[in-house]
Protein backbone atom coordinates (compact mmCIF):
# COMPACT_ATOMS: atom_id res chain seq x y z
CA UNK A 1 0.00 0.00 0.00
CA UNK A 2 1.26 3.74 -1.04
CA UNK A 3 0.19 6.38 1.71
CA UNK A 4 -1.58 9.29 -0.17
CA UNK A 5 -3.40 11.67 2.25
CA UNK A 6 -3.13 12.40 5.53
CA UNK A 7 -6.80 14.30 6.37
CA UNK A 8 -6.39 16.89 9.42
CA UNK A 9 -8.73 14.76 11.86
CA UNK A 10 -5.85 11.59 11.40
CA UNK A 11 -7.27 9.77 8.82
CA UNK A 12 -4.46 8.28 6.50
CA UNK A 13 -5.42 7.02 2.86
CA UNK A 14 -3.62 4.95 1.36
CA UNK A 15 -3.71 2.77 -2.27
CA UNK A 16 -2.74 -0.68 -3.85
CA UNK A 17 -0.83 -0.82 -7.14
CA UNK A 18 -3.15 -1.02 -9.58
CA UNK A 19 -4.26 -4.83 -10.05
CA UNK A 20 -4.31 -6.80 -13.01
CA UNK A 21 -8.24 -6.15 -13.60
CA UNK A 22 -7.67 -1.93 -13.73
CA UNK A 23 -9.39 -1.72 -9.66
CA UNK A 24 -6.93 -0.26 -6.97
CA UNK A 25 -8.22 -0.55 -3.47
CA UNK A 26 -8.20 2.58 -0.94
CA UNK A 27 -7.77 1.76 2.37
CA UNK A 28 -8.44 4.72 4.79
CA UNK A 29 -8.05 4.15 9.08
CA UNK A 30 -8.17 6.83 11.81
CA UNK A 31 -7.08 6.01 15.36
CA UNK A 32 -9.67 6.16 18.09
CA UNK A 33 -8.94 5.77 21.45
CA UNK A 34 -12.13 3.89 22.70
CA UNK A 35 -12.07 1.08 19.25
CA UNK A 36 -8.38 1.32 17.97
CA UNK A 37 -9.03 2.72 14.55
CA UNK A 38 -12.15 3.27 12.37
CA UNK A 39 -11.59 2.34 8.70
CA UNK A 40 -13.02 1.65 5.46
CA UNK A 41 -12.37 -0.10 1.87
CA UNK A 42 -12.73 1.55 -1.69
CA UNK A 43 -12.32 0.03 -4.36
CA UNK A 44 -11.82 2.26 -7.67
CA UNK A 45 -12.68 2.65 -10.32
CA UNK A 46 -16.52 1.55 -9.36
CA UNK A 47 -16.49 3.31 -5.75
CA UNK A 48 -17.44 -0.07 -4.58
CA UNK A 49 -17.01 0.24 -0.70
CA UNK A 50 -16.59 -2.25 1.76
CA UNK A 51 -15.52 -2.96 5.45
CA UNK A 52 -16.57 0.34 6.95
CA UNK A 53 -16.18 0.54 10.42
CA UNK A 54 -16.72 2.86 12.99
CA UNK A 55 -16.39 5.79 11.03
CA UNK A 56 -19.65 8.36 11.64
CA UNK A 57 -22.06 8.94 8.60
CA UNK A 58 -20.86 12.42 8.37
CA UNK A 59 -17.02 11.31 8.60
CA UNK A 60 -18.07 8.04 5.79
CA UNK A 61 -19.40 11.48 3.75
CA UNK A 62 -16.21 13.48 3.51
CA UNK A 63 -14.06 10.41 2.98
CA UNK A 64 -16.07 9.48 0.23
CA UNK A 65 -16.03 12.90 -1.14
CA UNK A 66 -12.55 13.02 -0.56
CA UNK A 67 -11.91 10.04 -2.59
CA UNK A 68 -14.25 11.11 -5.47
CA UNK A 69 -12.66 14.29 -5.69
CA UNK A 70 -9.53 12.48 -6.09
CA UNK A 71 -9.39 9.27 -7.67
CA UNK A 72 -8.06 10.25 -11.07
CA UNK A 73 -4.83 11.26 -9.22
CA UNK A 74 -5.38 8.27 -6.98
CA UNK A 75 -5.66 5.56 -10.12
CA UNK A 76 -2.42 7.38 -12.02
CA UNK A 77 -0.12 7.00 -8.95
CA UNK A 78 -1.81 3.15 -8.36
CA UNK A 79 -0.04 2.79 -12.10
CA UNK A 80 3.19 4.65 -11.15
CA UNK A 81 4.02 3.10 -7.99
CA UNK A 82 2.56 5.62 -5.71
CA UNK A 83 3.02 9.65 -5.46
CA UNK A 84 6.98 9.83 -4.83
CA UNK A 85 7.12 7.79 -8.07
CA UNK A 86 4.67 9.86 -10.17
CA UNK A 87 6.33 11.46 -12.85
CA UNK A 88 5.32 15.39 -13.72
CA UNK A 89 4.14 16.16 -10.39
Amino acid sequence: MYPFLTLDDGTEITHSEMYPDGRVKVYMEKPDAKDCFHHATCYLPGYVWEDVRGFSQAEFDRCREVVQSTAHLILRFAQEGGFENAAGL
